[in-house]
Order: structure tokens, then C-alpha cells, then sequence
């Protein structure tokens, strides 16, 4: 990997693009009578129009103001975008990261967006397929057939969707069955051993019903070698169907039915070692391999395989009926979501865990009811209600492997065996053995309603006035519950040390009478042992506190916390549209959205510090609500049980510049999101808390130019300048070797988040000519990001002293014939740019960072035949 220094200049080299952007438009707009006279002179050029309905109503892309970015079908097939994963290559303000597995995947826009390692966390993105939302990255990822367009909608959208949308919307629309007999049928083959193969095919049944029947099949060999198992990992094993029913009684009337399902069983994802910490020559002297700290050799030294197993699936049913000035539209749905994973979660060969078991099984229902106008007067409007009601349920294993007790020993210094010895247990039976650890089980209840609508007014022919409102109630009940077999963990190390104290006062520690009858006499004696018991430097067995990975945990709902949340809110967006000319639109909004409450539904959920004062019962902890009750378990720490609601409030400014051959749309914005659900991993799981606000301020351009008839330009660029308002982190460990009693506050207010680049662009050209009767294109696209750290945490990010930064091309060629056969050469990421994705401290290995990193060049060909 490159190690780039932060550009000290960033900052200010914003603020002059940001100054430049204001100006835009109207140079743009001055200029382009020149490239309109140009057109002219020449053979004519006309941009394509692009027709959106994220908006609920059908309306060009250069009348829509909002910000938005629309890829196409025709690019998606020139560019070679599998899945929703490579859109990202195409919208800089997207991001796409794929972690541990094939199912945690997480979308980001303007660098906020959370959603993947916790099922209770909704994504602050929404992912709508069809019209229908799909609530988890585990059933969006999903390689679609005959998709017609990709609409990316950035800010909170909620007054247009009605369910979660607080960073912005993914809304993917696939054709309408055809009352006309054609299809298609596609396969490619590339490096890798991959193939893919694709159908489709529509027609009609009747004058008044017609059908669509659409599949795939992916398969690719694994990228990363693993030295260890000897198999490749990260491979792709993805099949799926899709069938459609359109049915038109009526000119007034259509219903559309969809049913669809898809899998995956895949090997993935491998995490490498990226910085070798000083428990790398431990796992050596076990007999274990670690690929050191050479990340893009795409090698790692695993036990076992990591797999995955995805299954998706559901039903739709759309309903449009024209009541003449207006357009009823219902949409139901119920989708099923089951994921089974295994990770080798210690990365290395060695066994220190032998099982990190997952199952998550997640039904869904949706109902939308949408009215919208479609009169011709002054004021166009848009109501409608949601309603959601969810299911989730989980089942996760962790248990040690055969080397965990060696690796606890090396460690330790041994310390494990004098610990058994003392408590008159079996010397190296007891501790840290195969199979111990944690059976748990997770699940919630949600139900949420929305109303939601928007009015335009037109006060004159060319202002329009916009107003859209959305009250949503969200209710939801988890709970938690975790049986744990690993006995260390379960120790009190602070009560043996003050039960050996005592000893020496000849006073027996689990006697009560005893013990109050010694603090009574000598109360400064005692106050003294309390004190000491708790300082490693009198009490030596505090230091083996790091050691104990899985302590007991305390479930939930129970007699102090009732698992339940229910939260509203009124959101709105107010927005003013100028046609300043036929060929310049200018408008200015503001905009809120919201997300509820979210439920840590995994080990690392902990009561809040209201709820508990943690601390061993013999030094006298305090009164709390949990120890009143009598719930206290041994080693309980605090944390959080839920992130509470994220409130988001977005300011744009924008123009949208169309001429024949050339178009710009240049957005202005300051966004923060208050509250913003955080999850950040600590080593050994993930904690679930709220920022107080995080904000980024910045200027997306997004511009297409026929330069000439044969060649297309296009440019689109994200500038910002995000940060944490106001942050304090309550999940992150600035030393891992501190015992669970310690505080692990870190304040990153005023910080730069993590993993946001300041500048991310996406830059395309196109060349097509005509090559006897084929017709022929070429095309290039380069994707950039600026340097960008791996970690919020100041430690980690020393320990890694490397930044993230892209600079990807790709480029395609290919022919069509006047028979519809057209093939496809295409390279991805072409030059091999090489860095690691995302980064963490390695589990259960203070020292060491494991990332994963980014996929090398894919290429091959496609061949595919419409009919």
C-alpha cells in the first residue's frame, strides 16, 4: 500500500472549489450558447433524456430538483456493473463496503450510512427494488435481471418513501413485462475460472396479461489463496430466479405480481494481516501461520474456510388504477431473508477459535398506499401511508478451538495454571478449553407506520414551490440471551483477591458475618483491602483480565430493562424551483429525516451506565437499579443496549444546466445527522452508540458532454468536508490490554471521520463508431478517492501509519450486429491499484490489524443475444 501524508491543504483547497461552484452554473449557462451554435453547424447531438420516478411521479432528470444520479441500463451493460457493489464506480458520493462476509455489506452516502455487523441496526441508506424496500444488506446485493435504471437519491428522502431514509435512497427499477415476445440471453467468461450466464424473456399471455421470466447464475473462483486450508476464498456462487406477471384489465387498471429468489454459497471474506502485532510470533510457536503484514498478496493462512450461505426471497404485488385526476398505486410485500455464516475469526491457522457460528432468519412485510395527481392545474401533490412489520431472529456460536488454552498460556506466562491450582481445580483442564464460550440467541419485533406527502405549487410558470411532510412511529421489542461455558471469564479476579487478603486476617471471605464483624473493628484496614484489590500492583491477578474474552452476560428484557423502544417523529422538506431559462433550473431546499431506535442485538450489548455501576459486590460498587434487583452477574461492564433515534437536516442548493450536447447539475450542501448510529468494532465485537451530531459540508458536480457524435464525457465529483461535531466514542479500547473495568472513552469531537474522503470523483469517456454494419463502442472510467484513514482512534491508526486511497480504471469494448448479437471485452480495476478496504484491530491479538483488501483486475468477455 501507498503511504500518502494528509494533505495539510485539503481543508482550504475545498473552500476555494466550494467558492468556484457557486459561479458554476451561471458560467456554464454563458457558455453553452457557443456549444448549442457548435451542434448546429454540425450533424445534430442530443443527449439522451433520462426519466426518473424516485420522485413518485415520472419526470426527467434535468427537471427533478434533487439531487440525483441515474445510471442507466446501457451504461450498466458498457461499464460491466454486476451488482450494486460496482454502482459505486459510477456515483463518488456512494459508497460500497463489503466486510466479513457476502451478507455485510454497507452503503454510504456523503459518508453517512451504517447498517451492516448488527441485524438490529436498519441502514441509514434504503435500498427499494421495485418500489419495494429491502430492509438488510443481506437481501440487496443480489445480481438483478434486466435492471432498466439505478436511481441514487442523496440526503433524507422520507417524505417520498415513507420508511427509513435519513443519508439517502437506492431506488433500482427492472423492466415491465412486454406485451411483445423478446428476451435475452447472456454469458460471460473471465479470469478467475468465472462464469456467468443470464436470461430473460417476456410475452404475452393474453391481450390483457403478459409474463417475464428472468435468471442467473455466477460463479467465480476465490482471488485469495489460503495457505492454511489450502482453498481459495472469496469466490462467487450466486444463482437466482425472477418471474413477473403484468396484468391490464383495463386501460385504467395494471397489476404487476413479482416473485423472485436467489442464493449464495460462497467462501468469503478474507481478512489479512496488515500490521503484525506482538502475538503473531505466539501464534507461530503454536504451529500457526500468518501471512505478515503483506495484505495485497492476496494470501492468508486460515484453519477453515469462512462460508456463507444466503437465501433471499419474497413476493410483490403492485397495483396502479387511474381515477382520472389522480393515480391509485398499493404495493404489498413479504420477503424472507436467511443467512447461515462460519468465520475463522482469529484470521491466522491456528486454531484459538474453532467457531463463530451465525444464523439470522428475517421475515418482512410492507404495505404502501400512494395517491397522486396527475391533473394539469397549479398544484401537483402526493399522499400516502407505509407500513412496516418485521422479524428477526438470531442464533450465534462462539467457542474456542483446540489452540486457545496454549495461546492463553503463552499470554499468561502460565498464570492460568497457578489460577487452577489455587482454586483446587484441575491444573490445565479448566481453563480456555475447546468448545467453551458463548451460545446466544437475539431477536426484535418491529412495527412502523408513516404517513408521508408532498405538494407543488406552481405560482407561476416557472417557480415551483415544494412542500412534503412525513410523520413516522416505530416500535420495536428485543431481547438477548447468552449462555456462557467459559469459566475464566466468569471469574471474579477482584473477589479471589480480596477472599486471599482476608485469608491472611484469618477471616473467611464467604462468610458475611465474618466479614462485616472484621470491617467493623477495623474499618480503615478494610477500606484499605478494598481499595488495594482492585490495583494490579497489590492485586497481580487484575492482570489477567484481558484474558477473559467472554464474560457472563446479562439478558434481556428483564426486571430493570424492558427491551422496548417506540419512537416518532415530523419530518419535512420545503424546497424552491426556478426555471431561470429553458436550459438553467435553480433550486434551494432543506430537508430533515429521521431513523428509530436501534437494538445491539449481539455479545457486545451492555446496560447503560443509568441501569449499572459495575464493579466486583466486595468493594462496595454503590447502589444501581440492575444490583438492587439482584441481575449483577460477575464482570458486567456498561455500555449501551440501543443507539437512540438519528435525526438528519440537509441545506442544498443546486442548478441543472441542459443544452443538446451537454448537461452539469451542481449541488451545494451541509448535512449533519444528530444522534448518528454508530457502530464501531473494538477488537472483539462491535459497539452500537450515538454521536452527538456529525456533519459534512461540500459540492457534487455531476456533468455529460458529446463532445462529438461519436464521443461522450461525463464527470462526477463529491468535494466535502466531514466531521464529528460533537463525539464521544464509548466503543473504542485506546489500549487493548485494559482489564473490562476500564473506561474506554475516546473524544473525537472536532475530528475527521474515518474512511470519508474529502474529494471522490468518477470520470467516463465513450467512443462509438460504426464498423461496417456493427456497431461498435469503447469506453474508459476512472475512479478516485483521497487519502483517507483507517481509524478513528488515534492508537490503531499509528499502529496501521497507512491511509486509503483509490485510483481504480476500468474500460470495456465491444460490437453489436444488426442481428442483436453484441459481445463485450471489459477490465475492471485494469492497472491493479491495490489497497486495503477496511481495517481492524485483529480479535483477541493486542497489537495487530487485519484488513481486507480490495479485488485485483477481473477481466473477460460477454457475449450476449437479444431476441
Amino acid at each position: 500500500m501507498s503511504k500518502t501524508p494528509i494533505r495539510a491543504s485539503a481543508r482550504s483547497n475545498l473552500k476555494s472549489v466550494l467558492c468556484l461552484g457557486v459561479g458554476f452554473a451561471a458560467i456554464a449557462s454563458a457558455a453553452m450558447p457557443a456549444i448549442a451554435q457548435e451542434a448546429d453547424d454540425e450533424s445534430p447531438r442530443t443527449l439522451q433524456t433520462v426519466t426518473i420516478t424516485a420522485t413518485k411521479r415520472e419526470q426527467t432528470l434535468q427537471d427533478v430538483p434533487v439531487a440525483v444520479s441515474v445510471v442507466d441500463e446501457s451504461v450498466i451493460a458498457k461499464a460491466q456493473i454486476l451488482d450494486l457493489n460496482d454502482l459505486q464506480s459510477l456515483v463518488p458520493s456512494l459508497s460500497v463496503g463489503q466486510l466479513q462476509s457476502s451478507s455485510n455489506t454497507n452503503f454510504v452516502i456523503r459518508g453517512f450510512g451504517n447498517g451492516a455487523n448488527n441485524a438490529g441496526i436498519e441502514p441509514s441508506v434504503g435500498v427499494f427494488i421495485d418500489g419495494v424496500y429491502r430492509s438488510r444488506s443481506a437481501s440487496q446485493i443480489s445480481d438483478l435481471p434486466n435492471i432498466e435504471r439505478v436511481e441514487v437519491l442523496r440526503g433524507p428522502q422520507s417524505t417520498l418513501f415513507g420508511k427509513n431514509a435519513s443519508a439517502g435512497v437506492i431506488s433500482v427499477v427492472t423492466k415491465k413485462p412486454s406485451f411483445e415476445l423478446g428476451g435475452n440471453v447472456e454469458g460471460t467468461v473471465s479470469n478467475y475460472n468465472g462464469y456467468r450466464a443470464k436470461g430473460y424473456v417476456t410475452g404475452p399471455i393474453s391481450d390483457t396479461l403478459a409474463f417475464s421470466l428472468g435468471g442467473s447464475y455466477n460463479t467465480r473462483d476465490g482471488y485469495i489463496e489460503d495457505i492454511g486450508t489450502g482453498q481459495d476464498t472469496n469466490e462467487r456462487n450466486r444463482y437466482g430466479l425472477r418471474g413477473e406477471l403484468l396484468f391490464e384489465p383495463s386501460e385504467n387498471m395494471s397489476f404487476r405480481l413479482i416473485g423472485d429468489y436467489d442464493t449464495i454459497d460462497e467462501l468469503c471474506c478474507a481478512a489479512a494481516n496488515v500490521v503484525n502485532g506482538p502475538t503473531g510470533a505466539i501464534v507461530n510457536a503454536l504451529g500457526g501461520q500468518v501471512v505478515p503484514e503483506d495484505p495485497t498478496s492476496y494470501k492468508v493462512a486460515y484453519n477453515f474456510g469462512s462460508t456463507n450461505n444466503i437465501d433471499n426471497g419474497g413476493l410483490s404485488l403492485q397495483g396502479d388504477f387511474d381515477l382520472g385526476n389522480m393515480t391509485l398505486t398499493s404495493i404489498t410485500a413479504y420477503r424472507e431473508s436467511d443467512l447461515e455464516q462460519n468465520a475463522d475469526s482469529d484470521f491466522t491457522s491456528a486454531d484459538l477459535l474453532g467457531r463463530n457460528y451465525n444464523a439470522t432468519d428475517i421475515e418482512t412485510f410492507t404495505q404502501e398506499v400512494r395517491l397522486t395527481s396527475t391533473g394539469t392545474g397549479a398544484v401537483d401533490w402526493m399522499v400516502g401511508g407505509f407500513y412496516f412489520d418485521e422479524t428477526v431472529a438470531i442464533k450465534n456460536e462462539l467457542y474456542y478451538g483446540a489452540d486457545f488454552r496454549g495461546y492463553a498460556d503463552f499470554l499468561s506466562g502460565g498464570a492460568l495454571d497457578l489460577v487452577e491450582g489455587a482454586l483446587g481445580l484441575p491444573v490445565g483442564l479448566v481453563f480456555g478449553q475447546t468448545g467453551q464460550g458463548l451460545t446466544e440467541e437475539f431477536g426484535q419485533d418491529n412495527t412502523a407506520w408513516s404517513i408521508f406527502g408532498t405538494v407543488d405549487w406552481h405560482a407561476t410558470d416557472r417557480l415551483t414551490a415544494t412542500i412534503g411532510l412525513n410523520y413516522t412511529e416505530d416500535e420495536k421489542d428485543a431481547y438477548g440471551n447468552i449462555v456462557s461455558t467459559d469459566v475464566f471469564s466468569g471469574l471474579d479476579l477482584v473477589a479471589i483477591g480480596f477472599a486471599q487478603t482476608l485469608a491472611a486476617y484469618s477471616v473467611d471471605a464467604t462468610d458475611p458475618a465474618q466479614v462485616a464483624a472484621f470491617a467493623g473493628a477495623n474499618p480503615l484496614a478494610f477500606a484499605a483491602i478494598q481499595a488495594g484489590v482492585q490495583d494490579p500492583a497489590t492485586n497481580p491477578l487484575l492482570g489477567l483480565q484481558p484474558l477473559q474474552f467472554l464474560p457472563p452476560f446479562l439478558g434481556f428484557p428483564n426486571a430493570v430493562e424492558d427491551g422496548h423502544s417506540k419512537d416518532d417523529q415530523l419530518t419535512y422538506t420545503f424546497r424552491l424551483a426556478f426555471d431561470a431559462t429553458d436550459n438553467l433550473n435553480l433550486y434551494g431546499s432543506i430537508g430533515t429525516g429521521f431513523k428509530a431506535t436501534s437494538w445491539n442485538l449481539s455479545r457486545d450489548s451492555r446496560p447503560f451506565s443509568s441501569d449499572f455501576t459495575p464493579g466486583s459486590p466486595v468493594t462496595s460498587p454503590g447502589s444501581s437499579p440492575i444490583r438492587d434487583a439482584g441481575l449483577a452477574v460477575n464482570n458486567l461492564t456498561i455500555g449501551t443496549r440501543f443507539a437512540g433515534p438519528e435525526d438528519a437536516t440537509v441545506y442544498e442548493v443546486g442548478a441543472k444546466v441542459a443544452y443538446d450536447s451537454f448537461a452539469v447539475n451542481v449541488a451545494l450542501f451541509d448535512q449533519s445527522i444528530k444522534g448518528f448510529q454508530s457502530n464501531t468494532f473494538s477488537g472483539t465485537g462491535f459497539n452500537l452508540t450515538n454521536a452527538g451530531k456529525q456533519s459534512t459540508r461540500g459540492m457534487e458536480v455531476d456533468a455529460t458532454w458529446n463532445v462529438t457524435n461519436n464521443l461522450m464525457l461525463t464527470f462526477a465529483g463529491t468535494f466535502q468536508d466531514p466531521q464529528y461535531d460533537n463525539f464521544t466514542s464509548t466503543g473504542i479500547k485506546i489500549d487493548p490490554t485494559l482489564p473490562l473495568s476500564a473506561s474506554n472513552e475516546l473524544n473525537l469531537s472536532g475530528m475527521k471521520p474515518y474512511d470519508i474522503p474529502e474529494t471522490a470523483t468518477s470520470t467516463s469517456a465513450t467512443y462509438t463508431f460504426d464498423v461496417k454494419s456493427l456497431a461498435a463502442f469503447v469506453r474508459a472510467d476512472w475512479q478516485y478517492e483521497s487519502p483517507t484513514d483507517y481509524f478513528d482512534d488515534p492508537a490503531n491508526q499509528a499502529l496501521i501509519d497507512d491511509q486509503h486511497e483509490i485510483s481504480t480504471w476500468n474500460a470495456s469494448a465491444g460490437f453489436t450486429t444488426e442481428g442483436g448479437l453484441g459481445v463485450t471485452f471489459w477490465g475492471r480495476n485494469i492497472f491493479d491499484d491495490e489497497y486495503v478496504t477496511v481495517a481492524f484491530p485483529t480479535t483477541a491479538q493486542a497489537g495487530s490489524i487485519s484488513g481486507y483488501p480490495n479485488q485485483p483486475k477481473t477481466y473477460g468477455v460477454t457475449v450476449r443475444k437479444a431476441f
